[in-house]
């Protein structure tokens, strides 16, 4: 099975985080996710990220600094997920691809349901 490279990005703001709902025919579907996308071969993580974020969220990075790296197996995908706080940015985030999003406070995020392979983003966030 092939590891999947993600670059995946923690958007924070007044102690708030965005996040999305994972599309229901998606891998994961129907659950909330930290928005973000695939490594190409000829990308860093950093230049990833950036690309993933303007077409996701419409949004043009300006300081991203690393959270955590993370390899989760799930039964039929195996991911690697390069983790990376975004707190400078232009553009306000919305979902550009139909899904639903909100901004929520940090304490908060254990009310919504995540990926498996997330839930170590969400403990360090609310360790913070």
């Amino acid at each position: 099975m092939q590891r999947i490279e993600v670059a995946v990005g923690v958007i924070l703001r007044d102690e708030k985080v965005f996040i999305s709902r994972r599309a229901d025919h998606l891998h994961q579907g129907g659950k909330w996710e930290f928005p973000g996308g695939k490594r190409e071969a000829d990308e860093t993580f950093e230049q990833a990220l950036c690309r993933e974020l303007r077409e996701e969220v419409g949004i043009d990075v300006e300081t991203q600094r690393p959270l955590m790296q993370i390899r989760h197996d799930y039964p039929d995908k195996q991911v690697t997920l390069d983790v990376r706080t975004v707190t400078a940015f232009r553009g306000e985030p919305r979902q550009q691809e139909g899904q639903e999003a909100l901004w929520v406070s940090v304490s908060d995020l254990h009310r919504y349901t995540f990926p498996k392979a997330n839930l170590a983003i969400v403990n360090a966030l609310q360790q913070r």
